[in-house]
């Protein structure tokens, strides 16, 4: 089988740390083009595969004619070109927050399917090791339903781990759009969804910038509850400046499922009669320990095996509604209904 001629429109941390390794690790991929405003960057990222390097992604869409891209520029500019990639043929993964809005989120999707490519979202929560293993431990049914959870997500900032530091894009909310939500809090309502196979009905949302010098968001509390009643808080901050939080904590009628809450044992699944499983199954990617995400062996089995990913631009679209909401919550100082 030819293998997939796959481009990467931004070159910052996120392509460097995770989707151009993992692309390189896949025997069904041939990087052939990269893109970003910096040229210079562009052309380094390039270098290594003699793949062509372009400051102008729809030039390189024009010539190189990819048969996949990922999207891994700023938020603001994530849907315009998954858009134009998906009118030029290429199937798309966009990093998240898929979009700034819900229109533009339903712009996207509509154009993967008049064009006919796939279109896939970067939650690559869903697909880390301990988060799997817990979603088996829920289906088995012995801790019966969720009746209430917390979710956390936070680090120090982007500045330790964008390539521009301080002067990154994730501070400027022209690209940005959401700060701390747009990086983590949408991580968090996709897992909570997907965890827990189950929607969000209600959202209330304290969103605010505390400490750092920015026009975006830095720390965020929010309250969900979903469509089976059960009610938690999902937390997303970018001053947790002693290291890195990334836990969920499940109450449920039999026990509590506590996940990345322990150094050694990923999972720790805790029952009301006293017995207690733990689980070592592999660890939660932070920015200090990188990890293989999965997301790319997931977009690309899904275009060679022509099925649809899992993690869909419908999927993204729904995570992206519940930080939308949160926002909104925030303006209105009302709980919004889903």
């Amino acid at each position: 089988m030819s293998k997939i001629r796959v481009a990467v429109i931004g070159c910052g941390a996120i392509s460097q740390r995770r989707h151009i390794p993992e692309y390189k690790g896949n025997e069904h991929v041939e990087l052939v083009a990269f893109c970003d405003p910096n040229l210079a960057r562009a052309e380094q990222c390039a270098e290594p595969f003699g793949a062509k390097a372009y400051a102008d992604y729809k030039v390189m869409l024009e010539e190189v004619k990819p048969d996949a891209v990922s999207v891994c520029t700023p938020n603001a500019t994530h849907a315009q070109i998954s858009i134009d990639a998906a009118k030029a043929g290429a199937h798309v993964l966009v990093e998240k927050p898929m979009a700034s809005t819900d229109e533009e989120a339903a712009q996207m999707i509509k154009a993967a399917e008049e064009n006919g490519v796939y279109l896939m979202v970067g939650h690559n929560q869903r697909l880390m090791p301990p988060h799997v293993k817990a979603k088996e431990l829920l289906q088995s049914g012995k801790l019966g339903r969720v009746l209430s959870f917390r979710t956390s997500f936070g680090h120090p900032g982007p500045e330790g781990w964008s390539v521009d530091g301080q002067s990154s894009w994730f501070f400027r909310k022209e690209e940005a759009i959401m700060g701390a939500m747009g990086d983590l809090g949408v991580h968090k309502a996709d897992l909570i969804r997907w965890l827990l196979d189950d929607e969000v009905a209600v959202v209330g949302g304290l969103i605010s910038t505390i400490d750092k010098k920015t026009d975006v968001d830095d720390n965020a509390v929010c309250i969900l509850q979903m469509k089976s009643g059960a009610i938690g808080s999902l937390v997303a901050s970018w001053t947790y400046y002693k290291g890195e939080d990334n836990s969920t904590v499940l109450w449920c009628e039999n026990g509590v499922l506590k996940i990345g809450t322990d150094p050694v044992d990923q999972v720790v699944l805790e029952l009301r009669n006293g017995s207690v499983e733990r689980h070592q199954v592999g660890a939660i990617a932070t920015n200090e320990r990188q990890t293989t995400s999965g997301v790319i062996d997931a977009f690309v089995n899904s275009i060679v095996t022509k099925t649809p990913p899992a993690i869909s631009g419908e999927e993204g679209r729904r995570s992206l509604e519940v930080i939308l909401a949160a926002f909104e919550s925030k303006a209105t100082g009302k709980m919004i209904s889903l």
